[in-house]
């Protein structure tokens, strides 16, 4: 898969669901293969610190669904990884995937990928939260295309918002001219 967009909302069709799919349709419509992946019905346990992982380089944590979305953003070219914002930062859900992917860094597995960040607030903390997200994506070496973060409380405010939207699309159209060869 080319793009992998992941939403770490726990509402399934949230604001930050919204503004990480509007890029991955624009995507789509040029012809390039995307998927979704929801972490709202993902149990996905935090990171206990164990490092056993410098070891078996894989997370030790099994039976939960961390393994299976990591493999997913592995195998992707582009990643766009978005986040509500809990508290100035993103939440606990999105953290405990970022915590585990340190399995991963030992070995640099994700390193080369492109990625874009997202998050989403209702008034304020956008940007301590897209902070989180741009240490997760330099810590493992993606190359960073850019970053929206929209603002909107009620489910589809993000809509709404005129300047994360010409961000999204702004985004997309990168995303497209990367994977895309042109004529």
């Amino acid at each position: 898969m080319k793009v992998l967009g992941i939403s770490g909302s726990m509402r399934k069709t949230g604001n930050t669901a919204r503004l990480v799919s509007a890029i991955l349709d624009r995507v789509r419509e040029a012809g390039i293969e995307t998927e979704f992946v929801s972490l709202a019905d993902a149990e996905i346990r935090p990171c206990t610190g164990c490092e056993l992982c410098k070891e078996r380089k894989w997370c030790v944590t099994e039976d939960d669904d961390w393994a299976a979305i990591a493999e997913k953003v592995m195998e992707c070219e582009v990643l766009v990884i978005g986040a509500p914002t809990y508290y100035y930062d993103i939440n606990g859900h999105t953290k405990n995937f970022i915590d585990r992917t340190y399995s991963l860094y030992h070995d640099r597995k994700l390193a080369g990928r492109k990625a874009v960040g997202v998050t989403v607030c209702a008034e304020r903390g956008c940007e301590r939260a897209l902070e989180t997200l741009e240490g997760f994506l330099n810590t493992h070496e993606f190359s960073y295309l850019g970053y929206v973060c929209g603002k909107g409380y009620a489910p589809g405010d993000i809509l709404k918002d005129e300047r994360a939207m010409r961000k999204v699309q702004e985004l997309a159209d990168r995303i497209v001219g990367l994977l895309q060869p042109s004529d």
